[in-house]
């Protein structure tokens, strides 16, 4: 310890030393260059041979400060090591006195050792964190007085009735009393459990002032809300160890489903695995500190001053905050721009883990910045953590990539990266997949059509993804001309609606395809069977009318002269919705259909209008009204995820919940007013009308089928409920529900598609069935087949 703490001293003196070598250099360098300007004859390189001499020594000054910090961390952590040795010493003689034993489990040393972590090094926090803080104390000041002349006002408009969601009624005083201390004043227990409130509706800090009259609802950690600000505040807990141990650039921490992440620019530097435990006892020091959530409201232009070191922050600033004044909160060093709100304080956060890192690229396009991606989990207990950490381990050992493999289902590739490789066994489970699909839309008058692979690029622009998603579009050159393969089938239906006249008797016409698709997702995004570049869909298209009632239903259906259905296929009312809203319900009864087929339960979401949108707003208000409509009617549960609908229309997505609590979205329904203006999709109206417009109800229920059977194997254990490995099993006939109708014995003569084609035979007739097998379930190796 004394050697360590020469040593110090003498960094330190050194340091000094070469500070003053370095202010006497920089005003040499000053003084040149004024001369040079007077006297142009003079010796030109005086000045730069100076100036590198300067930066040198400025190098090799953080070294030194680098080495003293960790000298001086180094003897902190001697001296507070014996301290606590000492201390320890004194409590053994003190409990040996008193006759107390010490808990057989336990020891001096591993308690010495929990509080001490050779590991965690600490840099030195950069410049740019000094300087953001005097900057948002100054701000704060201003902030302070504007707040003080509300205040200040003293008369009897400063009194606020605030309406606890309960139906209590508690006396407030406007600008000053904070949902905290209304808690409180309920029960001190509620207050400390509270995670953020919600005020008329909005979020709302704790600590932050009521302004006026308001109906105060307290969201605890059970509440979906609540998770995600706590979530989001532990985000930034992370945000400043990153910037504290790496001294980058923060980005972004996106909201995530169950756990956090923070985006961060590190230049050529990576995070390692190794140093994810470094950052954990840093997030949990500064947990300890219990740091408050600061937070201001500022001027746009005064945050790009504040913000000017980073290029991210600024490029928000620039690009997303449409505003004169947006929102930054501080916890301790840490100054963030973010909406919030916030947790009251870092303390908040019981427990934290930080258990994974990847990379990123910022705005999700690989042309631009690489980034590091740190992720984390936080809860308000440690029971929660060790639920947390169970289902993570039978993640893994569900994970379908693993399952692939040891069923011989399919494989990846490096020559063609993104593309599966399904073996015999992958692709029967595939097939039936799709025959169960193609079934359910056929026996909902959807007609089947096959459409090209490539188009000409004249298509996309016609269309407008080539304006919005041409660098996911796999491009290449035919004859000067540039071509794409399709990433989906509507542009290319639109052809088929468009290439001969239409009637309003044909209407609806719904088309079907379960061609392959291809997009170019990058290559740092692909992940097994979830994320892919070659896959097919489930994806149809249907063509309706918006204001016409649905012609009567006649017995069965009537064949057009291309081979399209025209009939009605809803249990509906016909004399009281628009074809527009009868199509979209039954889209709607159509996945409640087969997700419980599946057993899936589900939450359905509304995506409205985002940012880069095409067409007019009335147009986009018309198609979200027609939604949200349907969505009442429909009786499920579902909620609004604002500016997430595509560029083209508003949709409704369907959100899946597996076994182990986690959400896929899956199926999507999508309105689309502007693609049958932009391919002058037309037909003749009931009137005579030749130029009216139909509207396009994009659907898709299973989406990728390589996606589902990920999200099936892993739901079930590998026990898939379309396996096809009947092989020396008996299975059990099983029909909407569990009453056993019959048994079935695997017959080795047909081989296995003549024993699923005969299955499929004794079973034909019926809405459908689950076989079950007998002895493999037992063993816990396959699962069930679903025959249609």
């Amino acid at each position: 310890m004394a050697a360590e703490a020469l040593a110090a001293e003498a960094v330190a003196s050194r340091l000094a030393r070469q500070e003053e070598d370095i202010r006497w250099l920089w005003a040499e360098v000053h003084r040149l260059r004024d001369e040079q300007l007077n006297a142009p004859d003079r010796c030109q390189a005086e000045g730069p041979c100076l100036t590198r001499e300067v930066a040198q020594l400025r190098a090799e000054n953080r070294e030194l400060r680098h080495c003293l910090y960790r000298l001086r961390l180094c003897l902190a952590e001697e001296l507070s090591h014996q301290a606590r040795l000492e201390s320890a010493a004194r409590a053994e003689v003190g409990r040996a006195a008193a006759g107390a034993q010490p808990p057989p489990s336990q020891s001096l040393e591993e308690d010495v050792k929990k509080e001490i972590d050779p590991d965690n090094e600490v840099k030195n926090p950069p410049n740019f964190m000094k300087e953001r803080l005097k900057f948002f104390e100054i701000l704060k000041k201003d902030h302070q007085l504007l707040l003080a002349i509300y205040e200040k006002k003293g008369d009897s408009s400063n009194v606020i009735t605030v309406r606890v969601a309960d139906g209590r009624t508690v006396k407030g005083e406007a600008w000053k009393t904070t949902p905290y201390q209304v808690a409180a004043e309920i029960s001190q227990e509620l207050a400390e459990t509270t995670v953020v409130a919600k005020v008329n509706g909005e979020l709302w800090d704790l600590d932050r002032p009521l302004e006026g009259d308001a109906t105060v609802e307290l969201l605890t950690f059970e509440d979906e809300e609540a998770r995600a600000v706590y979530w989001h505040s532990s985000a930034h807990v992370l945000g400043e160890a990153l910037e504290l141990h790496y001294g980058g650039l923060l980005c972004c921490s996106p909201p995530g489903d169950g756990s956090f992440h923070y985006d961060v620019y590190l230049e050529d530097r990576a995070v390692s695995s190794a140093e994810l435990p470094v950052l954990e006892s840093m997030c949990q020091a500064i947990i300890k500190e219990q740091q408050p959530f600061e937070r201001l409201e500022v001027s746009t232009k005064v945050l790009l001053d504040l913000f000017k070191y980073n290029k991210f922050k600024c490029r928000i600033l620039k690009e997303k905050v449409a505003t004169p004044t947006t929102t930054v909160y501080r916890c301790g060093p840490l100054v963030e721009l973010c909406k919030g709100p916030h947790v009251r304080h870092t303390g908040t956060i019981k427990v934290i883990k930080i258990f994974k890192n990847s990379l990123a690229y910022w705005a999700d396009n690989p042309e631009m910045e690489m980034l590091q991606r740190v992720y984390g989990v936080s809860f308000p207990d440690e029971q929660r953590m060790a639920a947390w950490e169970e289902l993570q381990e039978e993640a893994r050992a569900r994970d379908h990539r693993t399952i692939g493999k040891e069923q011989e289902l399919f494989f990846f590739h490096d020559l063609s990266p993104g593309s599966c490789f399904f073996l015999p066994r992958g692709a029967c489970i595939y097939n039936t997949l799709i025959d169960f699909i193609r079934e359910q839309h056929h026996q909902r008058n959807f007609t089947e059509v096959l459409s090209p692979n490539m188009y000409s690029c004249k298509l996309w622009e016609a269309s407008g993804h080539w304006q919005h998603y041409s660098e996911n579009m796999f491009t290449f050159d035919i004859d000067k001309d540039t071509f794409a393969l399709k990433p989906m089938n509507c542009p290319g239906h639109c052809l088929m609606f468009a290439h001969r006249p239409r009637s309003w008797r044909e209407m609806p016409i719904r088309l079907a395809d379960f061609g392959v698709l291809h997009r170019n997702e990058p290559s740092g995004a692909l992940s097994g069977l979830t994320c892919v570049r070659r896959f097919q869909q489930d994806d149809a298209h249907i063509f309706c009318t918006v204001g016409q009632h649905q012609p009567p239903a006649p017995e069965g259906s009537q064949q057009l002269p291309d081979g399209l259905l025209f009939s009605s296929c809803w249990s509906v009312s016909q004399s009281q919705t628009t074809m527009l809203e009868e199509e979209i319900k039954g889209c709607l009864q159509f996945l409640q259909s087969v997700y419980s087929t599946f057993g899936f339960s589900f939450q359905l979401n509304l995506s409205t209008r985002p940012e880069n949108f095409l067409g007019k707003i009335e147009l986009w208000d018309e198609a979200e009204k027609q939604l949200q409509n349907s969505l009442m009617e429909f009786g499920k549960p579902w909620k609004i995820n604002p500016g997430e609908g595509a560029f083209y229309g508003p949709k409704i997505d369907l959100e899946i919940k597996d076994a182990l609590g986690r959400y896929h979205q899956c199926a999507t329904i999508q309105l689309d007013f502007q693609l049958p203006i932009r391919f002058n999709l037309t037909y003749v109206s009931k009137d005579g009308d030749d130029k009216k417009n139909p509207v396009i109800i994009h659907q898709a229920i299973l989406g990728s089928v390589e996606r589902m059977i990920a999200i099936l194997s892993e739901n079930y254990g590998g026990k898939c409920p379309v396996t096809t490995d009947l092989r020396g099993d008996t299975w059990t006939w099983v029909t909407c529900g569990p009453k056993v109708r019959g048994r079935l014995q695997w017959q080795p003569h047909l081989g296995m598609e003549g024993q699923v084609n005969s299955l499929r035979a004794a079973l034909s007739g019926s809405s459908g069935h689950l076989l079950c097998p007998q002895g493999r379930m037992a063993r816990g190796l396959s699962g069930c087949l679903l025959v249609r």
